[in-house]
């Protein structure tokens, strides 16, 4: 059992910045990948950011010039600054792993609950 608790969401004004976090416990043996993604009222959820254990940070275009994502492997914690909000960055934010239970086992997919970020003045 892996649970992922998100926090740092919230209310902010447009231009403001947040710093969303991420901390996974249970029975991880190794992540292979961290990430964001978001989802709107009406809207599908969509890709925010992605971080290979030992690569380079993956973004959606439109937000890679406001948005860093960076992880302590030994927390087991990913996070996200997220600077210039906009309220169009209005969404639930849901933290994703890929971790494997041991060795052998197979790759699962897990997901945070969301936090949720309402950029308005």
């Amino acid at each position: 059992q892996v649970q992922l608790v998100e926090s740092g969401g919230g209310l902010v004004q447009p231009g403001g910045s947040l710093r969303l976090s991420c901390a996974a416990s249970g029975s991880i043996f190794s992540i292979y990948a961290m990430g964001w993604s978001r989802q709107a009222p009406g809207k599908e959820r969509e890709l925010v950011a992605r971080i290979v254990n030992g690569g380079s940070p993956n973004y959606a275009d439109s937000l890679k010039d406001r948005f860093t994502i960076s992880s302590d492997n030994a927390k087991n914690t990913v996070y996200q600054q997220m600077n210039s909000l906009k309220p169009e960055d209005t969404a639930a934010y849901y933290c994703n792993i890929a971790w494997t239970g041991g060795r052998l086992d197979p790759t699962v997919r897990s997901w945070g609950r969301g936090t949720q970020v309402t950029v308005s003045s």
